[in-house]
């Protein structure tokens, strides 16, 4: 069992079961949609991020997005890290048939996919130090420059290093551009993108 410092918010309990076998930490629900008429839960998930930090753990489909997008719109961003399980085509256990997706949910994750993903989003594990030095951020302006948003292609050399990082489809320019500046050097971000 893994321990992190940071809270982590899943959309509901299959999720919430899910990741409690692979992480002990404070792990909230959403209660999927429900988060958006619960200003309880929404103030409960304010008051964990700013006392420990709070990893956005979310599906990776369309809903998932809304969710993610709703708990970044109150929080403010510097209590927040974003983690992104890849697109795997599937269904889970317990559904009879796949989501409208049809992809896997945080339920239907292995584990050590999961801790992946939480290394990605920069958790902090209480059993190791940290290992990532610190260095300058990349940009908005980076990304242009690599030709990831805002001209003619970006959006499939985007989606090109969206399926090479085994990240979301649905992933914007800027969520992509907090897990670049969380996971990556400007020379990783470099290499990856000479490669496509």
């Amino acid at each position: 069992m893994l321990h992190i410092q940071e809270a982590v918010v899943v959309e509901g309990r299959y999720d919430k079961n899910t990741l409690s076998q692979v992480v002990s930490t404070l792990i909230l629900e959403t209660g999927g949609f429900q988060i958006f008429k619960d200003p309880e839960k929404m103030a409960l998930l304010d008051r964990a991020a700013r006392r420990r930090g709070l990893v956005v753990l979310t599906d990776s489909d369309g809903a998932g997005f809304v969710i993610r997008n709703r708990i970044k719109g109150v929080i403010p961003a510097q209590y927040l890290k974003h983690a992104y399980i890849p697109d795997i085509y599937g269904k889970e256990r317990r559904k009879r048939q796949p989501g409208r997706e049809g992809k896997l949910g945080v339920e239907g994750m292995p584990p050590h996919v999961l801790e992946q993903i939480l290394r990605r989003a920069g958790a902090t594990f209480e059993e190791e130090p940290s290992a990532l030095p610190a260095r300058p951020a990349l940009t908005k302006a980076d990304l242009f420059a690599c030709g990831l948003s805002g001209t003619a292609g970006s959006n499939e050399r985007r989606q090109a290093l969206l399926k090479r990082l085994e990240l979301p489809e649905h992933m914007s320019p800027n969520a992509l551009l907090a897990v670049l500046n969380g996971c990556y050097s400007r020379d990783e971000v470099e290499e990856l993108l000479h490669v496509l």
